[in-house]
């Protein structure tokens, strides 16, 4: 069954109809497409274009087929140019001539447009719920281990003390930010294209507030051409969740550092890691290692929606197609990196006496050193000149600024006295910048 053939006189190529098809990627929308049927078979009743008879023959059977999907025992026809077409003729060979009538008022384009947003609608549910859940994962990782301090790095090298915890909450907060972009996109998705038909809406006295309303929309676009061709949605989501990859990526970077021999700050556990073929000692951080390159591939994505969209004028080209198969893998793909992310965070070994070691070494103490001799008047312009004198002549004997006599502090600067050894404490610099 075609949708399209009225026009044309001869069978389509083989080759053409396996190169224009796209139920391999849209069939997971069998289930919006039901639902926003539904609703335009709901409409199209009570304004009195179908009948009565017809309106709940073809309720009944929508509803039939949706039961058969769920419950295994209808699958999708993958020979079926698309997923409409699939639900339009199961829908015809149940219940005859009432089932041709439900595409009145409608076309493809305004249908496939309210599918694939009934679709990214859910999907933004999803991917927000696994965001909450692994902010809640670190959180809880911060607060377990709420006195282990490690040295924070700029350029990455060793700068100020910091505590675990608030390197936990700087990724919360780009998690947080995340699901507030993607919630973002997702309320100005909402809203019904279905009733723009092809591009220039209908001559039906359709009531697209009823199906808006109807399909939990928060209303309907108000250009039938730009709603039947508009995928900023996809755009904007592919950017968010390119975003979400960038913040993952980044935190499996530094997850891959801190669990390195040179760090070991952290061990993965045993379930979350790989060996070697070859070398029988090696523990190596593969899902984080795949999560960072997987970013790539949502950026990618991205990238593919812009480049198809650029040269498009109005209204609906086929080159829209292509939409589907990018956003969904943008989905697919960060749901994936979140359920490793989610379990392999949550069950990471801290390892405070490492990081510890690690933050007293570098001098990372020295700012917290020339804020004392602020806090006992001198300019801090002068502090930053006599402490890094005192670090210059620390690196020449070995030393370090807990361990220098205080006979030294004081030929640097008289404000220096027996304090200063509290005042420098990595607890104590830790403990200052909490607020």
């Amino acid at each position: 069954m075609k949708l399209w053939t009225g026009r044309l006189g001869k069978e389509t190529a083989r080759a053409a109809d396996d190169f224009n098809a796209s139920i391999a990627v849209d069939s997971r929308l069998a289930r919006a497409d039901i639902a926003g049927s539904l609703a335009h078979a709901e409409m199209l009743t009570r304004q009195g274009v179908l009948t009565a008879a017809d309106g709940e023959a073809i309720r009944e059977g929508l509803e039939g087929i949706l039961a058969g999907l769920e419950s295994g025992a209808l699958a999708v026809d993958m020979g079926a140019e698309d997923v409409h077409t699939f639900v339009e003729a199961e829908l015809t060979r149940r219940i005859g001539e009432a089932g041709k009538r439900l595409h009145t008022g409608r076309s493809r384009n305004d249908q496939v447009a309210t599918d694939l947003r009934l679709y990214l609608r859910e999907q933004c549910g999803e991917i927000c719920k696994l965001l909450g859940d692994f902010i809640d994962v670190l959180h809880r990782q911060g607060g377990a281990n709420a006195g282990a301090i490690l040295p924070g790095y700029t350029h990455l090298q060793r700068a100020q003390p910091v505590l675990f915890a608030q390197h936990m909450l700087a990724y919360e907060e780009m998690f947080a930010r995340d699901i507030g972009r993607i919630r973002d996109a997702q309320r100005r998705m909402n809203v019904c294209p279905l009733g723009s038909g092809a591009l220039a809406g209908t001559g039906y006295p359709i009531d697209r507030a009823f199906t808006a309303q109807a399909l939990g929309f928060d209303g309907f676009t108000v250009s039938t051409l730009d709603g039947v061709s508009d995928r900023d949605f996809c755009m904007e989501l592919a950017a968010a969740l390119s975003i979400v990859m960038v913040h993952l990526s980044r935190l499996s970077e530094e997850l891959i550092l801190w669990c390195s021999w040179e760090f070991k700050f952290i061990e993965l556990d045993d379930a979350y890691t790989t060996g070697s073929s070859i070398m029988p000692q090696k523990k190596n951080p593969d899902l984080a290692e795949l999560i960072r390159g997987k970013s790539g591939r949502v950026f990618g994505d991205l990238m593919g929606l812009l480049a198809m969209m650029k040269g498009l004028p109005l209204a609906y080209n086929k080159d829209m197609q292509e939409d589907k198969e990018a956003i969904f893998d943008a989905f697919d793909t960060v749901r994936a990196c979140l359920e490793a992310a989610i379990p392999m965070a949550e069950t990471m070994k801290i390892l405070p006496g490492n990081m510890r070691a690690a933050a007293a070494g570098g001098f990372i103490n020295a700012t917290d050193c020339a804020d004392y001799l602020v806090g006992k008047g001198l300019p801090f312009r002068e502090a930053y000149g006599v402490v890094g004198a005192l670090v210059a002549a620390c690196l020449a004997d070995g030393s370090t600024l807990e361990t220098l006599p205080l006979e030294r502090y004081r030929e640097a600067s008289a404000l220096f006295d027996d304090d200063i050894y509290a005042y420098i404490a990595l607890e104590a610099c830790a403990a200052r910048r909490r607020k």
